[in-house]
């Protein structure tokens, strides 16, 4: 996903009545944040988007929803612009709401670049443990992956999905020379591959590879594994809950790659020595993780506010649920990577000319591959 990058609101030399205009923004945010939840979960989008104009008697005739509540939801997201409505002076029950071709397609077409719906999923299934999150904050605990639960994991998954299924296999890889040879027909390994998009992209965009995706969290992989069946390459690509840096002890894979997960490893040194174990003196290492600043800035600008705030709620209390954890959180800067590939055996690491907003591209080497 592409979009914008701004910097941020200064708030040093904000007002009292200045700042709580932009807490009550975030207050607004947060509700609309709840109402896409709601219109997801109960179906409303994709019921508008299918059949609209609809009134909330049909809309709720056709979710299996209440009337009641359907109605206060449609005339919420009228009112703060999400859906039209053909007369607001109508009676209640004879209003018409439509969803628009721009909002339809940002919230119901799960292969666009603008459907940043799952994230709006995430934020709401992060905040039904806020209560263990505040627990974690005073034991210096954590919180599981696996205690998040189904919301966090399959709107992970799917905030990702567009850009997995598309630009990744389709652009970034294969403008990378190293990678594009191994796409015509070599053997992959996706380290971190969650419910398995990377690895099914990989796949489909290039026929001739064969992928097998690591991950050990069960309920990922088994849908992962549901994934590739339903996209048909279940035969190129098999997926493992082995912990890899105790089977990645073969060599000889062409190419090894960890999307966006790096960040989340409890002991990412072991990883990613299980990656160069597994690449030999001859495989390409890549690992894409989050395109933040180089170094701490305050104020930050858009993309670094948002990943400190999936660190705080999510990537570092799921990576502190684990004991003797790195405790990287979600902001792992270029120069952490290093560290953490520097300890594992590589002896480079280069940022890679991938133009994303959101993501940043490093080749990771070993010296046998620089000399030969």
């Amino acid at each position: 996903m592409n979009t914008t990058v701004d910097g941020p609101q200064a708030t040093g030399s904000a007002s009292a009545e200045e700042f709580a205009e932009r807490l009550l923004d975030a207050v607004r945010g947060a509700q609309f944040v709840q109402a896409a939840y709601l219109g997801e979960s109960l179906g409303y989008y994709r019921a508008l988007a299918a059949g609209g104009p609809l009134t909330s008697a049909a809309l709720a005739a056709r979710t299996g929803t209440a009337e009641r509540y359907a109605r206060e939801w449609l005339e919420h997201q009228a009112v703060v612009g999400v859906l039209t409505v053909d007369d607001p002076r109508a009676a209640p029950d004879e209003r018409c709401f439509q969803l628009p071709p721009g909002p339809a397609v940002a919230l119901t077409d799960t292969t666009s670049p603008t459907h940043v719906l799952p994230m709006a999923r995430m934020v709401c299934g992060i905040g039904q443990h806020v209560d263990a999150l505040v627990e974690a904050y005073r034991s210096g605990g954590g919180v599981s992956w696996a205690r998040f639960g189904e919301d966090v994991r399959e709107g992970q998954g799917a905030a990702n999905r567009p850009l997995f299924l598309g630009a990744l296999p389709r652009q970034y890889l294969p403008s990378i020379p190293e990678v594009a040879t191994v796409l015509s027909g070599g053997r992959i390994a996706d380290i971190g591959c969650g419910v398995g998009w990377s690895s099914i992209g990989i796949a489909l965009a290039h026929p001739g590879v064969t992928v097998d995706g690591y991950d050990p969290d069960a309920p990922s992989i088994e849908a992962a594994r549901a994934n590739a069946a339903a996209a048909g390459v279940a035969e190129r690509v098999r997926f493992h809950t082995d912990d890899v840096t105790i089977t990645g002890s073969e060599s000889g894979v062409d190419l090894v790659t960890a999307f966006e997960c790096i960040h989340d490893m409890p002991d990412p040194v072991s990883v990613l020595a299980a990656m160069r174990r597994l690449a030999g003196p001859d495989g390409v290492v890549i690992v894409m993780d989050e395109n933040v600043a180089e170094t701490f800035t305050a104020p930050g600008d858009e993309v670094e506010q948002l990943m400190y705030g999936w660190s705080i709620t999510c990537c570092l209390p799921d990576g502190l649920s684990h004991a003797g954890s790195a405790g990287t959180g979600t902001v792992m800067r270029p120069e952490t990577l290093r560290r953490y590939a520097t300890a594992a055996g590589f002896t480079s690491v280069d940022v890679l000319p991938v133009d994303d907003d959101f993501f940043r591209f490093y080749r990771l080497r070993q010296e046998s591959v620089d000399q030969g």
